[in-house]
């Protein structure tokens, strides 16, 4: 199991690096001068020219790049080019906000998830198969934004039941368990967990559906073994597959909830985004989306792992 864990963290370097370089790319060649964010349109061109090498974008791109990455590697991810502040400072609420709503939209999502493919894979052809299928399907197609002002519209314009935008009444910092508070999770967490929810569906309900042919089944309950029993074994056989998935839709919930965040204003990573992206705040974009991809690296290690402490045959393979 170390040897394993050992190759598999190695191989997670390069990807980390190639990430690195594809994120700060990715930026560099977006339309528009990050300049602008910082000087008035009518300031002088020598004045431009010095804010440019004061921040080192006068430089050759390689030379950014290296320069970029040697400052990651210490913890340094700049500071932002529209309010002076450090990424870190701005980026550590943020991620905080976004795994907090990823947690509870993923939580809702996976849950029902498994529990309507469950069902739909036992019991194939039946009216709550159908009903299953077309719910997941129906979860996979709603877009994410539509779906979100749809319930902005039902719940906080007409019935007047969740509020519309925020965090919570004294804002993300004072965040505490308590109903006011939970409140202005609930829409947010609902809108992010369908899609989610579908695709688990799908893939449980497949899972399930292939197990429950296969001839071991059938000897179990040739045995006589109860239809708890069978379940176990056929949870204990898709917990491989399903939890790949599921650690592969997270890792979406973290870094594709920017549309969510913003309709709902939600004080999270994809809202930071947002704003960053129509003020070309350069170390604000790479700096967020280099640790939203570090953490889609990092989770699909955990899972690969997870997976081979269930299933020891995809260690030997």
């Amino acid at each position: 199991m170390i040897r394993y864990l050992i190759r598999r963290i190695l191989y997670a370097v390069p990807i980390a690096l190639a990430v690195g370089f594809v994120c700060f790319m990715l930026v560099q060649i977006a339309p528009g001068d990050p300049i602008n964010a910082i000087v008035p349109p009518d300031a002088p061109g020598d004045v431009v020219e010095q804010v440019r090498r004061e921040y080192g974008l006068d430089k050759p791109l390689p030379v950014q790049f290296g320069i970029w990455l040697m400052k990651v590697a210490q913890g340094d991810l700049g500071r932002s080019l529209a309010t002076g502040r450090t990424v870190w400072s701005d980026l550590s609420t943020a991620i905080g906000n976004t795994l907090l709503l990823a947690a509870v939209a993923a939580l809702l999502g996976f849950a029902l998830g498994c529990i309507l493919g469950g069902l739909a894979g036992t019991f194939r052809g039946s009216l709550l198969d159908r009903v299953a299928v077309g719910t997941a399907v129906a979860g996979v197609s709603v877009p994410h934004y539509w779906l979100g002002m749809v319930l902005v519209v039902i719940f906080s314009v007409q019935l007047n039941w969740l509020p519309a935008m925020g965090a919570g009444p004294g804002g993300s910092a004072d965040w505490s368990w308590d109903w006011e508070q939970v409140k202005h999770l609930i829409l947010p967490a609902v809108t992010l967990s369908v899609i989610p929810m579908g695709i688990v569906t799908r893939t449980v309900r497949g899972i399930v559906a292939e197990i429950m042919n296969q001839e071991f089944v059938v000897a179990l309950r040739g045995k006589g073994l109860t239809r708890r029993g069978v379940f176990l074994h056929v949870v204990k056989n898709a917990a491989p597959n399903a939890l790949a998935v599921m650690g592969l839709q997270l890792g979406y919930l973290m870094g594709g909830s920017i549309l969510v965040e913003t309709v709902f204003s939600w004080p999270g990573t994809g809202l930071l985004l947002n704003n960053a992206i129509f003020q070309r705040d350069l170390p604000v974009l790479q700096g967020t989306i280099l640790v939203l991809a570090m953490f889609f690296v990092a989770l699909n290690l955990v899972v690969d792992l997870m997976q081979t402490a269930l299933d020891p045959r995809i260690r030997r393979a």
